[in-house]
């Protein structure tokens, strides 16, 4: 259960590194996470129900994603409607295009060919495919990231999300800079639901409710636990935050507790997490005052 729930880390972990593009460094929480989640699921399972091959419609499942978090930022840049509802009405428009997509709310891939098959010929113990195969998806994203946030145009998208009065200043299109980070972000979140949904064997269109909880708890327990840390190992302690929040979730079903009231578990491991830094900054002042 234990290499269960590090497995489903990696693979959860992706999702907080899609959320970290838009909530940390752009300064939003974006909707369509809980619509571009399901989407990759969807549009993934269903192309490998039709004969494509898992690894092509994992890409596929990316590209869908993309084209949902361009759609949100088009609406949110040039229809000037405020991110959180271009990204609800983004969401809510989801849920429909996976009912045509998939033509039914659920689409199982019993019998069918998955992405963690090609570690098979490897012989490895239960759940250590799913382990490689979200340490290898993981390794492969951080490195895309790091990568992309080193270029000009990564740090012109970061100082669009530090300043943006100061970055249009100097010339750099804001505007093209957040549909660029709303498109990559919703393509790392679909490829997170795609690997998850080939992970449980199916696709369900109510897959992506409270989705963005649980990658928010994956920043917040990395930001908690590590601190000031350089831009690398942040994006590590993201998925180090995911790894230690299954395994919170593990520790809740292993006391007994019923497993139906998960989510308002998980929202209250986020809010704890969330008021540790406030906790902390409230201890340091009163310990301060006390030695005066």
């Amino acid at each position: 259960m234990v290499i269960s729930a590090i497995g489903q880390g990696f693979l959860w972990g992706i999702l907080g590194l899609g959320i970290f593009m838009t909530y940390r460094i752009l300064n939003f929480p974006d909707m369509t996470t809980e619509g571009s989640f399901p989407l990759g699921g969807a549009v993934c399972v269903t192309a490998i129900t039709h004969g494509i091959s898992p690894v092509l419609a994992t890409l596929l499942g990316i590209v869908a994603g993309m084209c949902a978090g361009f759609i949100t930022g088009m609406l949110y840049t040039k229809g000037k409607i405020p991110v959180i509802l271009a990204g609800i009405l983004v969401m809510s428009g989801l849920n429909s295009v996976m009912l045509f997509i998939m033509q039914t709310p659920n689409l199982s891939l019993l019998k069918q060919p998955k992405i963690q098959d090609f570690f098979t010929n490897l012989n490895l113990p239960d759940y250590y495919d799913v382990v490689l195969l979200g340490l290898l998806a993981v390794v492969i994203i951080i490195a895309l990231l790091l990568f992309f946030f080193f270029t000009d145009f990564g740090q012109a998208y970061i100082a669009t999300g530090d300043n943006e009065n100061m970055a249009r200043s100097i010339g750099i299109n804001t505007d093209r800079m957040k549909v660029i980070g709303l498109t990559l972000s919703n393509g790392v979140i679909a490829l997170a639901g795609a690997l998850i949904a080939q992970n449980d064997g199916y696709a369900d269109v109510g897959k992506g409710v409270g989705v963005i909880v649980i990658g928010l708890a994956s920043i917040i327990i990395g930001e908690v636990l590590y601190g000031e840390v350089t831009f690398a190992e942040r994006l590590i302690a993201i998925v180090l935050g995911s790894i230690i929040y299954q395994l919170l979730i593990l520790a809740i079903i292993k006391v007994g507790l019923d497993t139906t009231y998960l989510k308002i578990f998980s929202s209250i491991i986020l809010a704890l997490c969330l008021m540790i830094p406030r906790l902390k900054e409230a201890l340091h002042l009163k310990t301060g005052l006390e030695k005066e």
